[in-house]
């Protein structure tokens, strides 16, 4: 006898939620339990329909206690960067506290990084529904900290981690993301005026990929800095998400560094580009890890590595989805759990 499918919440349907409705709606162990959309225009559409499919029977809600009421094993959280990634926590805790496990796509990779509170209360929250946190996605989720885990396995007398991020959003089309979130077609007084707050926030996300490595690598973090470039756009730049004018900000790199000992031990940059061809300062798009040890290890892809980006966010959260499920209850990050893998057609 088969086990039954697994109940999936897919919480949020923008690029990456319908992405993941697909996926889904695809897997034979997997079965949809509700969708919760934000746009009012959204609400009451069938999920399949959302997702570019056939309908298949099943109304997005824009009310969150639907949510919480109904019968679902885990919750794919992929709301969307807004604010600081730790401002939903009593969403997230009323998910877990409901007995549904939660795989979130933004923030909650290492939540320890944020203090022994947050990790208290999500720990309580987990206690009162039987249930699991993980966090994951593309970047932060792997790139960022668990290939550079994977890649330490090579290498010994290990002295610096470095991991880098370099994406072109020309063909992004989410104006939420390219104009809101990373503030690209602001001009700079603004961008500079709202860079406080966005600090704040990146380096909350950010600072768990930090910890957690440190963490799987046996040391522990004084601190976490954070330095941060911009560059205007030198030509008008016709994106998918909408034209980002001459002389406002098109690019921005971001550094973070993890201290120990008065020096950098592990580093993480994140470079993002409204049209990487026009503006080619900081390198081309793609990924690089390197391991500084005896011996030390390099691994660098080009832009093409994944063909979808967040596909492969999406992807990766719903193949943890089983791993999770059967976990014990309580915070779990990729050094609690056992490999998360795809699976192969048949």
């Amino acid at each position: 006898m088969s086990p039954r499918p697994l109940r999936v919440v897919q919480w949020a349907a923008g690029s990456l939620g319908r992405s993941a409705i697909r996926g889904v709606l695809d897997h034979p162990g997997l079965e949809l339990a509700a969708v919760l959309v934000y746009d009012p225009g959204k609400v009451g559409r069938d999920a399949g329909t959302l997702a570019g499919r056939d309908p298949v029977g099943l109304a997005a809600t824009g009310d969150p206690a639907d949510v919480l009421a109904c019968d679902a094993d885990c919750v794919v959280y992929a709301p969307g960067p807004h604010g600081a990634p730790l401002d939903d926590l009593p969403t997230v805790c009323a998910l877990l506290a409901s007995g549904k496990n939660v795989i979130a796509t933004n923030g909650y990779v290492y939540p320890a990084a944020h203090g022994p509170g947050l990790v208290a209360e999500l720990e309580a929250a987990c206690a009162r529904g039987g249930s699991s946190l993980h966090g994951t996605g593309v970047n932060p989720g792997f790139m960022a900290d668990l290939m550079p885990l994977t890649l330490s396995g090579l290498s010994k007398q290990i002295s610096h981690v470095y991991a880098r991020e370099c994406s072109c959003l020309a063909a992004h089309p989410s104006w939420r993301m390219v104009h809101d979130t990373l503030g690209f077609g602001k001009s700079e007084e603004d961008y500079l005026s709202a860079l406080r707050p966005a600090r704040a926030a990146m380096r909350a996300l950010f600072a768990e990929s930090l910890h957690l490595v440190a963490a799987g690598l046996g040391a522990e973090l004084d601190e976490v800095d954070v330095d941060v470039d911009h560059r205007l756009a030198p030509a008008d730049l016709e994106i998918a998400a909408g034209t980002v004018p001459a002389g406002t900000v098109a690019a921005a790199r971001w550094r973070f560094s993890g201290m120990a000992g008065g020096r950098p031990v592990l580093t993480v940059e994140a470079v993002h580009k409204a049209d990487a061809v026009r503006m080619p300062e900081w390198g081309g798009p793609g990924y690089a890890v390197r391991v500084d040890g005896r011996p030390s290890i390099t691994l660098t892809t080009g832009e093409d590595w994944v063909s979808s980006g967040v596909a492969a966010a999406a992807a990766h959260a719903l193949n943890a989805v089983p791993v999770v499920c059967a976990a014990p209850p309580g915070i779990r990050t990729v050094l609690d759990l056992p490999p998360v893998t795809g699976r192969l057609l048949r």
